[in-house]
């Protein structure tokens, strides 16, 4: 299997850490499931068939820290709900049972308090460039799958071409990339050294093709970055804890 590196960089990120509960702080690097996502947004091949389901998923193996650890305060504006699938298709059945969300509305125009939005604080990461190693994992191996993923992912990372925006952490926080060639020389990765503890791993269940309507799987591992790099243990390592009856 063929490992492919990522150089990926934006003006902010935030990689949320769990414990923190309403507010939003950031983790000190990318979590691996953020790093995948990446990946993900720029190739996925999936199985022939119904319901649609992944063929493969990225392990990452590490994280490289390109620019200094920064972190810059900021306050957001979040909106408290979302519409439901269900909603939707009830409305288009019948319209007289539309309930719009309002994002922002007085008690005089609707008749209730029918705010929104929700300002709340962020703990956000400035600045932030890494290099991300990762491979391709099939859940059946074929080697004509494998030469059609790497190829299909090298071409595509090569060209700037992604299925959507990816993004870092926060879909605000837009992501840039290139694909690092073999022989190309490291950069001077950042001092940084710190033992995090638990971090997030992922939040699906990545020993199995899952599908949209899976409930999350959350996984965790003890993180630690040393001498600017975080190594990601493969997710069927026993260093990654999972839920009961996970793999």
């Amino acid at each position: 299997m063929k490992t492919f590196v990522l150089e990926v960089w934006g003006d902010f990120a935030c990689f949320t850490r769990p414990e923190f509960k309403v507010e939003r702080f950031s983790y000190p690097v990318m979590t691996p499931s953020a790093a995948r996502a990446i990946f993900d947004a720029i190739y996925l091949e999936f199985n022939k068939g119904t319901p649609k389901q992944p063929a493969m998923y990225w392990q990452v193996e590490h994280i490289e820290i390109v620019q200094p650890v920064r972190y810059i305060a900021l306050m957001r504006n979040e909106v408290k709900e979302k519409i439901s699938e269900s909603s939707v298709k009830k409305w288009m059945k019948d319209p007289s049972k539309l309930e719009p969300i309002f994002a922002d509305a007085t008690r005089e125009e609707t008749g209730q308090d029918t705010k929104g939005r929700t300002q709340r604080q962020t703990m956000a990461l400035k600045g932030v460039r890494y290099r991300i190693h990762a491979h391709a994992v099939l859940y059946s191996e074929d080697q004509q799958l494998r030469q059609k993923v790497e190829h299909s992912f090298e071409r595509r990372a090569g060209n700037g071409q992604c299925f959507y925006q990816p993004y870092l952490g926060c879909r605000e926080f837009s992501a840039f990339f290139r694909l690092v060639e073999p022989g190309e020389r490291a950069p001077t990765l950042a001092p940084h050294d710190e033992h995090i503890g638990w971090m997030l791993y992922d939040v699906f269940d990545l020993s199995r093709p899952g599908s949209s309507t899976d409930k999350p799987s959350i996984s965790l591992f003890e993180a630690e970055i040393s001498d600017g790099i975080l190594h990601v243990p493969p997710y069927s390592s026993s260093q990654v804890r999972k839920p009961r009856g996970g793999a």
